[in-house]
């Protein structure tokens, strides 16, 4: 990465001020490394001020800019950040899996179309109605005091009836505002398990699970998921094994399978997790992505647990826009102070003028008419790529497609190197996810995640899968 940083920095030199770069696609090619690693070294001349890059029109070298300066010597670093006598665990094992999380907010060139993101096109993000509570929300009185550590008492109370329904053994006392979902699983996980411990997490699972599971210094083992979700067997058998005291799981629209999980299996993980005196924590990220044809969805775990069992995640930024960083823990018994006490002290509280914006809102019919308008957007988009999919790649199709979330799981033909695909996709203009980084040991088979909510169109969707299609070896 070193050697490659250095590289393009002469390259850069070599362009006049405010003149444009190759694009990534190229640079990929003559350097012969991955689209990701390409991103990540682009970034670090963003951030350096070398280049600037423009979103849809590409990469240039930044104006009133001089020479590169390189000085001083950092190898010492090396020693420092990875010689802690008193860890359990390797500091690579704690970084490892957040490469895959920032491949996945690094936006792509504007001639790729990006099948790789978790987060709605603008096209699909409720903007004016954000735009409308921000400004109503910055002119209410009161609203850049500082707000209660624990949130507004008014967005707990929607959280707590969101999450619980109409007969909830939840309250707004029960419910922790945090700065979205990624930042409630980081707080949970450290209230939960100490460094060094074990954590059971499903396999595969979302990227970013294993990457906080790992940044926090925990171990993570993997229990196997299949069409019903966990395998609550095999959890059973995991948490005698490892004594872990918690267990991250999705039970709606698992991402990256898309598996929901079983009436019987619902009630399994609860028990199972009871008698091993363990923690759940459900990650709810998919709550308001289903499909207008979806089946009735099953309530939250957490409406279902009178003893404290589940720490519950359910965030507003999946369904309305990355920037709406707005989300809940909610959690009963002793740990809800735990909870509270690590976020205070990591972050103080949530920006009071976002909670009010949110607030604001969810108050609205404005809400509502766009959670319906997304359901719908969502159906065309996943109906589009499946059968894009079944006359292009039918072979990758496993089963029916989930009719909720935004991504398709797609296995990979035995043998194939799925790192070489992504980067052919790449080079062939389309933008998909590596399989690997989503389990914590080794990976079943090789597979590719593709996501049909951050592309531009139906029309860009097909033209996805027909570029992926060249990309894959015959």
């Amino acid at each position: 990465m070193g050697d490659l940083v250095a590289s393009l920095k002469l390259d850069v030199m070599r362009y006049h001020e405010g003149e444009r770069l190759p694009s990534s696609r190229e640079l990929v090619q003559r350097h012969q490394v991955s689209p990701g690693t390409m991103s990540r070294a682009i970034a670090v001349l963003v951030a350096e001020g070398l280049v600037v890059s423009r979103p849809g029109s590409g990469v240039f070298r930044a104006v009133g800019r001089g020479k590169v300066e390189i000085r001083g010597d950092v190898s010492w670093q090396d020693v420092a950040l990875n010689a802690d006598p008193a860890s359990t665990v390797d500091a690579a094992a704690r970084s490892a899996g957040a490469a895959a999380v920032l491949a996945t907010l690094t936006t792509p060139p504007a001639e790729v179309i990006d099948l790789n993101s978790g987060y709605l096109h603008t096209s699909l993000q409720p903007e004016r109605a954000l735009a409308t509570a921000m400004a109503r929300a910055g002119r209410r009185p009161g609203a850049w005091s500082r707000p209660p550590v624990e949130g507004l008492p008014e967005l707990r109370d929607w959280f707590a009836r969101d999450i619980g329904g109409p007969n909830s053994p939840l309250s707004a006392s029960d419910v922790l505002i945090t700065a979205g979902g990624q930042s409630a699983l980081t707080t949970a996980l450290r209230a939960l398990a100490a460094p060094g411990a074990p954590a059971l997490v499903e396999s595969p699972t979302y990227s970013g699970i294993l990457a906080v599971v790992r940044a926090a210094g925990l171990r993570p083992f993997p229990v196997p998921v299949d069409v019903d979700g966990v395998r609550t067997d095999l959890l059973a058998e995991a948490f005698e094994a490892t004594r872990a005291r918690v267990f991250v799981c999705q039970p709606l629209f698992q991402n990256p399978t898309g598996a929901t999980m079983s009436a019987q299996r619902r009630q399994d993980v609860l028990r199972v997790a009871r008698a091993a005196g363990a923690f759940v924590i459900e990650d709810d990220f998919a709550r308001r992505l289903a499909h207008t044809d979806s089946a009735p969805l099953p309530p939250p775990l957490a409406a279902d647990d009178p003893d404290g069992v589940v720490v519950h995640v359910r965030s507003l930024t999946k369904p309305a826009s990355p920037s709406l960083r707005i989300g809940a823990l909610t959690a009963r018994g002793p740990v809800f102070e735990r909870l509270r006490t690590i976020q205070a002290v990591d972050s103080f509280f949530v920006p009071r003028p976002l909670q009010e914006t949110a607030l604001d809102l969810l108050g609205t019919s404005a809400w509502a008419s766009h959670l319906r308008a997304l359901g719908l957007a969502l159906r065309d988009r996943r109906t589009t790529t499946h059968d894009a999919l079944r006359q292009a790649l039918p072979d990758l199709l496993a089963s029916n497609p989930p009719q909720g979330g935004y991504h398709l799981w797609l296995r990979l033909p035995d043998g194939t190197d799925e790192n070489a695909v992504v980067a052919a996709a790449f080079r062939s203009g389309v933008a998909v996810t590596a399989g690997s980084p989503y389990f914590a040991a080794e990976a079943s088979a090789a597979h590719i995640r593709l996501s049909y909510a951050s592309a531009a169109s139906t029309g860009q969707l097909e033209e996805g899968v027909r570029r992926l299609q060249q990309a894959l070896p015959a």
